[in-house]
């Protein structure tokens, strides 16, 4: 079973460049809002149609933008997934370095090759974090070790047996205290 459930590979793509239109236009709306606000001439209203008008005139390219790199993301995410049969961080990490590197290509074959560095390293920070929360949260849900048992069963290190030698509650392998002297 894997980690966390996506969508089978072709609706993927699509679902994946959804997302990221949807995040490219929400985060460049706010944004170029506040660049607009802090741009446009003084006076509340001027600045909040100057806040209005950047966010139309942007945000739809920023948008494209997030959607364009999320669809040739997961378009050699799914083509690593089909050549290597299986599923990885070493599919995300490649597909942010081929990423980075076919969106940069009309830049020449420097820009090229350096934003395929940048975009393996951004993909190999964030799956080094998810698998380090990961193993974080899985503590919390181990099972305790079980009690080491010794001749009664349950005295031993960390055991409810040291617990109960000494006090005499009346468990079984504890002493028993004389109460009629």
């Amino acid at each position: 079973m894997e980690e966390y459930s996506r969508e089978p590979c072709p609706y993927r793509i699509v679902d994946d460049c959804g997302g990221a239109f949807a995040m490219g236009c929400i985060g460049g709306g706010v944004f170029q809002g506040l660049k607009g606000f802090r741009n446009a001439p003084q006076g509340i209203g001027r600045r909040f149609a100057g806040s209005l008008v950047a966010v139309k005139a942007r945000s739809p390219v920023i948008a494209g933008n997030f959607a364009a790199w999320g669809g040739v993301f997961s378009i050699v995410d799914c083509s690593l997934v089909h050549m290597r049969k299986k599923e990885d961080p070493w599919n995300s990490i490649i597909s942010g370095a081929v990423t980075g590197g076919v969106l940069a290509a009309r830049n020449g074959v420097a820009a090229m090759a350096g934003s395929a560095i940048i975009g393996g390293i951004l993909l190999s920070l964030i799956e080094g974090v998810g698998i380090l929360f990961t193993r974080i949260s899985a503590e919390q849900f181990r099972n305790p070790s079980p009690l080491t048992s010794s001749q009664d069963g349950l005295s031993g290190t960390g055991g409810l047996g040291d617990l109960d030698s000494s006090s005499g509650f009346g468990f079984p392998g504890s002493q028993q205290a004389n109460i009629s002297s």
